[in-house]
């Protein structure tokens, strides 16, 4: 998926957030404002890139991009988000006490959280694949494998529970965001798979926190959108760049 975009003439940058994959995993900052702080710093003062850029995020990304786009509005050009309910809108505060987002509360008490899926990890994240896929066979045992190992490292678990525990301090201050400096005017592609219990909710919620929201759902696809339907997400998101670089 990253070679479409790149040939279109994107510059794409994939990082591991804080606390995910490869990156560092510290005890604290997994707030989305601190986070946000982290991509500036990589995209500005590490890469030395100069400009506005497009910030795109799937689950727990896009409430790290709606935190970098808040936080930073001059640095960005377009937000995409799927498959999330942004932080600091009156859905998320809804969806955190729905049955299927039972994962919200276990995973904001780190301790327990951790110690229960200590040497489980794989079987664990694989119920969230097997789960959330409409398209069964998107997701090899292959890519479960490099999950697998990622939650598996020292740390892993604990910060995914942080960026949980975190989410209702997230609210706390996109709300804040938004009635200091207003709603975002940058366009805002809100998207997510159509198969999704989520999927009549993306435009509303994008309408909270931006006022030019372009709602398109990726048909054929469940949570796991750039891998359940990697050729139509490409086509979306170059139609939807083009169109902001426009406007």
């Amino acid at each position: 998926m990253l070679r479409p975009l790149a040939e279109a003439g994107y510059r794409v940058i994939a990082p591991d957030h804080r606390g995910a994959g490869a990156s560092a995993k510290p005890r604290d900052g997994y707030d989305k404002w601190t986070m946000a702080g982290d991509l500036h710093t990589l995209v500005h003062d590490h890469l030395g890139l100069d400009g506005p850029i497009s910030v795109v995020g799937h689950d727990l990304g896009s409430m790290l991009a709606l935190g970098d786009a808040l936080r930073y509005r001059g640095d960005v050009v377009s937000l995409t988000t799927m498959e999330a309910p942004p932080p600091g809108t009156d859905y998320y505060e809804q969806r955190k006490t729905a049955k299927r987002a039972w994962h919200f509360d276990f995973h904001a008490h780190p301790d327990i959280a951790v110690h229960l899926t200590h040497g489980r990890e794989r079987w664990y994240i694989t119920r969230f694949f097997d789960d959330l896929t409409y398209q069964p066979d998107a997701n090899t045992n292959a890519d479960i494998d490099v999950y697998a190992r990622a939650f598996e490292a020292p740390g892993a678990m604990r910060a995914l529970c942080e960026i949980y525990r975190a989410l209702d301090h997230d609210a706390a201050v996109h709300r804040a965001g938004v009635a200091a400096g207003g709603k975002l005017t940058v366009p805002v592609l809100a998207s997510g798979g159509g198969a999704q219990a989520l999927a009549a909710n993306y435009q509303p919620m994008g309408e909270e926190i931006a006022e030019n929201v372009t709602g398109h759902l990726v048909p054929g696809a469940g949570h796991w959108v750039p891998e359940e339907n990697p050729d139509y997400f490409t086509c979306m998101f170059l139609g939807f760049g083009a169109a902001a670089r426009t406007r």
